[in-house]
């Protein structure tokens, strides 16, 4: 099967496409129905499935959609792991956890927030406590989102984020913008004042499933940052900790950790499922288009749904660019994403596993080719 088969068009071709996955592999999927319906009157799930084991301390977990619209890379690694067959070779005392559509809403409409506006992956913050104050972006929020989009406007918000660029440094300016904000509801970035609809799913699910584990692994499947097709492995831990070295030895010297905090990740959620787990977490970020596009689609998209109108001639267009944004549906960019997904996921695999055993080895051993396995 060529790799472009395993990625869909929309959220509800993907979801089939998982369904289907699952059924040919003879593996369970359990579900979690969303209480909004799709754009075309779809039900909306986080679908999971446990592959290996019932009663595996070794898990890794694969997560998809977490950033709604950027669900289509991660469902089709997904897809393709199941439907190439390398699950069969899931060692004896291991299991994947696949989950589906984290947040179902966004990957069906197009957004990479939720229903609520929320990013995600800035969510899972203690809500009780007082809330992190992101100065930086309390400065920018006009700039960064706008009361329209014609060009003087954008030149001139653009032209601010260049002043803060060269008053504070390039990288304030990415963390002031990016590492999320709790203060201004209807802009970019926010984390939210709640626990959301997936947020409470999601941790129930990794609750019921991981209790028993003692090493667990993560890959978050993201896109939109990067070089065009390629599967960076960012660290969900700091530089030097033993958590970090792991990562260096299971994936190589590529791994990066962040330059800055980013408080509510959901990396945080799966450690805390399994409080007596070693934790080895990353997100794997495949590249689309260049950074600049993706944020200015970005902009636009948060705009269309605080002044637009979704169904518009512009509304149609935005969305149009914003799914370009984090899907090239292009059959080059699903060849690379597979190839690279499958690598990484085989290396994750061999990581949990006992240092030194024969079935380490052989999943560390590089494959001929994917294909191959897939014949």
């Amino acid at each position: 099967m060529a790799a472009q088969a395993y990625f869909a068009a929309d959220y509800a071709e993907a979801r089939g496409k998982f369904l289907e996955a699952c059924d040919h592999a003879g593996v369970a999927v359990e579900s979690v129905d969303h209480p909004l319906p799709g754009p075309h009157g779809e039900t909306l799930a986080i679908d999971h499935a446990w592959i290996g084991a019932p009663d595996a301390q070794r898990v890794l977990v694969t997560l998809s959609g977490t950033h709604g619209v950027e669900g289509f890379a991660g469902s089709g690694a997904q897809v393709g792991w199941l439907e190439s067959g390398l699950y069969k070779a899931i060692p004896l005392g291991l299991a994947v956890l696949a989950v589906h559509a984290v947040n179902p809403y966004g990957f069906a409409w197009l957004r990479r927030v939720n229903e609520d506006n929320v990013d995600l992956n800035r969510n899972f913050v203690d809500h009780g406590q007082p809330y992190p104050r992101n100065r930086g972006f309390d400065q920018l929020v006009e700039a960064l989102c706008p009361d329209d989009l014609a060009e003087s406007t954008l030149a001139a918000t653009n032209a601010a984020l260049g002043r803060y660029g060269q008053t504070h440094g390039m990288l304030e300016l990415r963390r002031a913008i990016v590492s999320g904000q709790y203060h201004h509801p209807r802009a970019v970035f926010f984390g939210g004042n709640a626990r959301v609809w997936s947020n409470r799913a999601i941790s129930a699910i990794l609750s019921a499933r991981l209790a028993r584990a003692r090493h667990v692994a993560l890959i978050d499947y993201h896109t939109g940052l990067g070089p065009y097709g390629y599967g960076e492995p960012l660290s969900r831990h700091d530089a030097g900790t033993p958590a970090f070295e792991r990562l260096r030895a299971w994936y190589g010297s590529g791994v990066t950790a962040s330059a800055f905090v980013t408080h509510g990740r959901i990396s945080g959620a799966v450690a805390a499922a399994a409080p007596g787990a070693e934790f080895t977490g990353i997100n794997l970020e495949f590249g689309t288009r260049p950074i600049d596009e993706v944020f200015h689609v970005l902009r636009c998209d948060n705009w269309l749904h605080v002044h637009g109108r979704a169904e518009s001639s512009e509304g149609r267009r935005i969305k149009a660019q914003i799914r370009d944004a984090f899907y090239p549906d292009a059959r080059d960019w699903a060849e690379q994403v597979w190839e690279r997904s499958a690598e990484i996921q085989r290396q994750a695999v061999a990581g949990l596993c006992e240092t030194g055993s024969a079935e380490s080895a052989a999943w560390r051993a590089p494959a001929a080719s994917t294909r191959a396995a897939e014949g």
